[in-house]
């Protein structure tokens, strides 16, 4: 009589996955179960409900099938479930981002179903029909989606991006869409004009001091969270509140601020409020209606001032625009910088068209 001894040997709960294959800069993974995080370096093993972020540094982790995930500078996004087997079937990668900005590229072998691929962000979640996209999540949850073009320029695939009031398909290059808050649908999706994959792979996302900040708040007359206002000091700013007149003779050139940019929010921010009604403002005399705020707009990035008989419309974040114009004139203007449209038309218009298209 034969007797058999069948021994079971579980599989590792820090099995690797995938591996570091990229690194610029600083980078860490917090491991479940672990109070010490692994610093980022080039071969690291990478394992299920690995959180990695980034600090001042980018890295991309190859999987087993290959998929890639490339993170920008302060990100963070955490493996919530892979599974690899030799059906791809039975194969199915899940991540959470968490905050951020990251690009996904699926295997080219088609190792994992399309469909067994999905990517949740805190107000939407974005299932893979495609090979290749980008996603950014602000700090407060806010998500913006782009299908990104195959080397050919074409769409590459197709991405459905899903919240708790409805869900939007993607399937045309530069196609992008947001999600501000869960209980929102999706924005429909709109193109990119000008956007480029150059200027995008050497995207850097800029969170100014919170000095900076502030001004810019002040600026736009808006406080970027309720709990900066004090309800206490309601008789005092109504004593010493600043003059709209006085600021708009106050800005000039020397206002113009190179670190109040954060490219990827500010675009997530013009996506979303596509189809939104236009602005109307007068400016020392100058009537300017568009999707613009004057003197300042934070999201846009644009300072439009008078100086003399001149109007001035000027932005400098990845490209530049500096327009000196007549202010007693009307004009149509329509700038396309780096996927955000600006549009504005100046004492009502007119035959006078300026139109400025750009990429990185």
């Amino acid at each position: 009589m034969h007797k058999w001894l069948l021994i079971f040997l579980p599989i590792a709960a820090n099995a690797q996955i995938g591996s570091i294959s990229e690194l610029r800069g600083i980078g860490e993974i917090l491991r479940e179960n672990s109070d010490d995080s692994l610093v980022a370096e080039l071969e690291l093993g990478i394992a299920s409900m690995d959180n990695v972020r980034t600090g001042n540094g980018r890295l991309s982790i190859t999987f087993l099938d290959d998929s890639t995930v490339s993170l920008t500078e302060r990100s963070s996004v955490v493996i919530d479930e892979y599974i690899f087997n030799p059906d791809p079937s039975r194969s199915r990668l899940a991540l959470n981002m968490a905050s951020g900005t990251a690009s996904f590229l699926t295997g080219a072998l088609g190792r994992i179903n399309s469909d067994r691929i999905s990517i949740r962000t805190p107000v939407a979640t974005v299932a893979i029909r495609g090979t290749f996209f980008t996603t950014h999540v602000s700090e407060i949850g806010e998500t913006m989606v782009i299908l990104l073009p195959d080397e050919n320029g074409e769409a590459s695939g197709e991405i459905v991006v899903t919240s708790m009031a409805g869900e939007v398909v993607m399937n045309e290059p530069w196609q992008a869409t947001a999600v501000t808050v869960s209980e929102s649908p999706p924005t429909p999706p709109v193109i990119l004009q000008g956007m480029t994959m150059n200027f995008l792979n050497n995207l850097l996302i800029v969170n100014p001091p919170d000095e900076i900040q502030e001004a810019v708040d002040e600026q736009s007359g808006t406080a970027s969270n309720i709990l900066d206002v004090d309800l206490l000091e309601e008789d005092a700013l109504e004593d010493n509140e600043l003059d709209e007149d006085a600021l708009e003779e106050d800005m000039g050139r020397l206002d113009i601020d190179l670190l109040a940019a954060d490219f990827l929010s500010d675009l997530l921010v013009q996506v979303a409020d596509t189809g939104k009604q236009a602005k109307s403002a007068e400016l020392d005399g100058v009537q300017i209606e568009g999707n613009i705020v004057v003197p300042f707009d934070p999201q846009l990035q644009v300072y439009t001032f008078t100086e003399g008989a001149s109007l001035y419309m000027v932005r400098e974040v990845e490209n530049t625009v500096d327009l000196e114009l007549d202010k007693s004139a009307a004009y149509n203007i329509d700038i396309v910088t780096a996927g955000i449209k600006i549009g504005a038309e100046i004492n009502g218009g007119g035959d006078n068209v300026i139109y400025i298209n750009q990429s990185q």
